[in-house]
């Protein structure tokens, strides 16, 4: 999918959802927002009412898969539903200044935050500030600065779905290889997104 395409995904509950979400994002400040939507995706990822696409429950052998599956003309947010494949993961990386909420949509995963301790030009100093196995129905919010962390499905045979509402569509962000000790070096990574 061309990421600069409006996706128009049609899905049961598509109308709901959007609905839902616009409300909470209409809602103010980041705060205000990343709570509303905090608790608006625990209550949508419950409702038998919304069901993903079908291309949602497909994984792709060699990487997590991204599909953009809404984004809001009038409000900007994008919509991502990421497939997490057995073993597969992200990184430590951040969202370039985007807030975002994260919800578990079926399986488990594995999110760790890492807080920024140090930078020396393009050497950053991280260090794992807590963790959490995720299941379905639960939800967190990152907000700059506090947005370094990596999602990992640790489960050998099962498939996890998590649905991703962004600020903004996420073309780009930064990843953090690790380097030597607590020291990442950073690296730009464009995020592509995998036809529905």
């Amino acid at each position: 999918m061309n990421a600069q395409a409006l996706p128009d995904i049609a899905f049961p509950g598509h109308d709901k959802l959007v609905t839902a979400l616009d409300a909470a994002v209409g809602r103010g400040d980041e705060h205000e927002v990343t709570a509303a939507l905090r608790d608006t995706l625990c209550r949508l990822i419950r409702d038998r009412d919304v069901s993903l696409p079908p291309c949602v429950h497909e994984p792709i052998d060699d990487h997590y898969a991204r599909r953009e599956i809404y984004r809001s003309p009038d409000l900007g947010y994008s919509v991502v539903a990421m497939t997490w494949g057995p073993g597969q993961g992200t990184p430590v990386h951040d969202h370039c200044g985007l807030w975002c909420v994260e919800g578990v949509w079926d399986g488990e995963l594995e999110i760790t935050q890492f807080e920024l301790l140090e930078r020396d030009g393009e050497r950053f100093r991280f260090r794992a500030a807590g963790g959490m196995q995720a299941g379905p129905g639960s939800a967190g919010s990152l907000i700059p600065p506090h947005e370094y962390h990596t999602i990992r499905n640790t489960s050998a045979d099962h498939v996890a779905i998590s649905l991703h509402i962004y600020k903004a569509p996420m073309d780009t962000c930064s990843a953090f290889v690790p380097h030597e000790g607590e020291w990442f070096a950073r690296r730009d990574q464009a995020l592509d997104t995998d036809a529905p």
